[in-house]
C-alpha cells in the first residue's frame, strides 16, 4: 500500500520487519543514495549487539514499514537530525512521538 508517493527507502532493523520487536527509534540521517530517504527505524528489542551486525538490518520500502507502524506516515517529512521514539500514552491508550533531544511530543500529520 502507497501511503506516501515517492517515500523513498530506509533502513530497519529485522526485529520491525519480523514483528518480533515494535517500532521504537526514528532517526533520519543524510541520504546515503538517491532513492534513500535518510530514515533509520529501530525496534524496542534491538541492542547495541544486535545492531552491530549489519546483517541484522535490511533496506525496505518506507510505505512498508508505514504498513507496519502508521505513525512513520506522520513523521516522513520531518528534517535531518530528527531523533524521535514512540511512546506509550497512558492518557488515550495509544502512543505519541517523543523527540528524544528536547522530550516534547512532535506535532505528526
Amino acid at each position: 500500500m502507497e501511503f506516501i508517493p515517492k517515500a523513498g527507502a530506509c533502513l530497519t532493523t529485522k526485529n520491525v520487519l519480523s514483528g518480533a520487536g515494535r517500532v521504537k527509534w526514528m532517526v533520519r540521517e543524510d541520504s546515503k543514495a538517491a532513492a534513500d530517504n535518510g530514515w533509520r527505524i529501530f525496534s524496542s528489542i534491538d541492542t547495541s549487539e544486535y545492531l552491530a551486525d549489519s546483517n541484522n538490518m535490511q533496506i525496505v520500502d518506507y510505505n512498508r514499514l508505514c504498513e507496519i507502524e502508521p505513525a512513520l506516515i506522520g513523521i516522513w517529512s520531518l528534517p535531518v537530525g530528527s531523533d524521535l521514539q514512540l511512546v506509550d500514552d497512558p492518557d488515550d491508550g495509544g502512543i505519541r512521538v517523543v523527540d528524544n533531544i528536547s522530550g516534547d511530543t512532535v506535532r505528526t500529520g
